[in-house]
């Protein structure tokens, strides 16, 4: 069963992970709030604020937003990165997720939250993105044809335990093929991201390589989900 909008509201990766923190520290509580309040110290109240994704934040939001659009920002590029010991994987067998590392470009979606609502909406991408402490946030240039935005985006955290650096790519195929989490399988994670890309017309090759390499592995059926509308 996938991450809900309602499993942000009741915290539930903190209640959850509360079970795998001898394995995975979580972020108390006075940190986690003080890192969301560093961020909105730039950022003008009466303004909307963007968001930055790359990977699930894409096909599954589950924050409120009232525009969204293609965007590339440089010097960050999208690659598996980061192990999961509970949504994508266990303790016993950790599976990945992505992560933005240093290097590059991404191309993505930017989402755009309303002034009024930037407080509530973004305490829950803090409740999903933030809990383990696995990446750190910052502000970054997402550019578009239309020119660009200043949006937050989830970089890795190169201090924490769940950065994995560069994996040789059997690992990260093996893993992906076969880890299983709370919130469903690698593989599926892998196919999801790819469709969504794809469908707004971003070909990631690194990942389109991966899901043809991981469904051979797995005999797997890639099924389509569906995926934001893009704006202009």
């Amino acid at each position: 069963m996938g991450l809900t909008r309602e499993d942000l509201e009741n915290d539930l990766l903190r209640k959850s992970y509360e079970h795998v923190r001898q394995h995975l520290p979580l972020v108390p509580e006075d940190e986690f709030e003080a890192s969301l309040e560093r961020m909105l110290d730039s950022w003008e109240p009466t303004e909307d604020l963007w968001v930055f994704g790359y990977g699930s934040l894409i096909w599954n939001p589950l924050f409120k937003y009232v525009d969204h659009r293609l965007a590339t920002i440089h010097g960050f590029h999208r690659c598996f990165c980061l192990r999961s010991r509970l949504g994508r994987g266990s303790v016993e067998k950790p599976g990945l997720m992505l992560g933005l590392d240093f290097g590059g470009s991404c191309n993505g979606m930017a989402f755009r939250i309303a002034a009024r609502d930037v407080r509530y909406e973004l305490k829950l991408v803090w409740r999903r993105e933030m809990v383990a402490g696995s990446y750190a946030p910052r502000w970054v240039t997402a550019r578009n044809p239309k020119g660009h935005v200043r949006a937050i985006a989830f970089v890795v955290n190169h201090a924490h335990a769940q950065y994995t650096r560069k994996l040789p790519e059997q690992t990260v195929i093996k893993t992906l093929a076969t880890a299983y989490g709370q919130f469903g399988s690698g593989a599926d994670y892998l196919y999801q991201t790819v469709d969504c890309l794809s469908k707004h017309g971003i070909h990631d090759a690194y990942l389109t390589h991966l899901r043809d390499q991981v469904m051979k592995a797995t005999h797997g059926v890639h099924h389509a989900i569906p995926c934001p509308e893009v704006g202009a």
